[in-house]
């Protein structure tokens, strides 16, 4: 069951672990969570997870990149995330400057990305998604936008056939 419930996750990276708690109890232990049922394991898997992503190493490359191009180019994180523990992670690693907007669960990507598109005037096809998962590739496509996956050094590429992929953002340039 270990083994499914993994190979769910990885499936479905990027959205929102509510969507996937909820799954993952009916679809494998049989159980419908109640709304409480839910609220509390999120809450432990928060409790889990939020510390160790802030005290975290960045992707090699991302602070330099933000740090020499985010005053002149719009920049968004579009999370799959909870909104208000993306933005305390955002903030706790000091990272707040360097976007525009921070934007995480409930809601789904490709509505954010139109949202923020409209609200900045900016034409899809002057942007760019990067992102690791499927989730953030459906969500370029979805909106018109170029998509770069970023696929860690020695992890299984999810991207489809012709995708153009980094190992990370040392390789991204303006």
């Amino acid at each position: 069951m270990l083994d499914d419930v993994i190979a769910y996750h990885v499936a479905h990276e990027g959205i929102s672990r509510l969507e996937k708690i909820l799954y993952c109890h009916k679809e494998f232990l049989g159980i419908d969570l109640n709304e409480d049922g839910l609220s509390e394991l999120a809450a432990t898997f928060s409790t889990l997870v939020k510390q160790a992503v802030i005290n975290c190493d960045s992707v090699p490359g991302a602070l330099d990149f933000l740090q020499a191009h985010c005053a002149d180019v719009p920049m968004f994180v579009v999370s799959g995330t909870p909104e208000d523990e993306l933005k305390d992670i955002v903030e706790g690693r000091a990272l707040s400057h360097h976007f525009t907007s921070v934007h995480g669960s409930p809601r789904h990507k490709a509505p954010i990305v139109n949202e923020q598109l409209e609200r900045h005037g900016l034409e899809p096809s002057q942007c760019l998604f990067v992102g690791d998962a499927m989730t953030d590739y459906h969500a370029a496509r979805d909106t018109g936008l170029t998509f770069i996956g970023r696929v860690g050094q020695g992890h299984v590429n999810p991207f489809p056939e012709g995708t153009t992929i980094i190992t990370d953002l040392t390789q991204l340039s303006l």
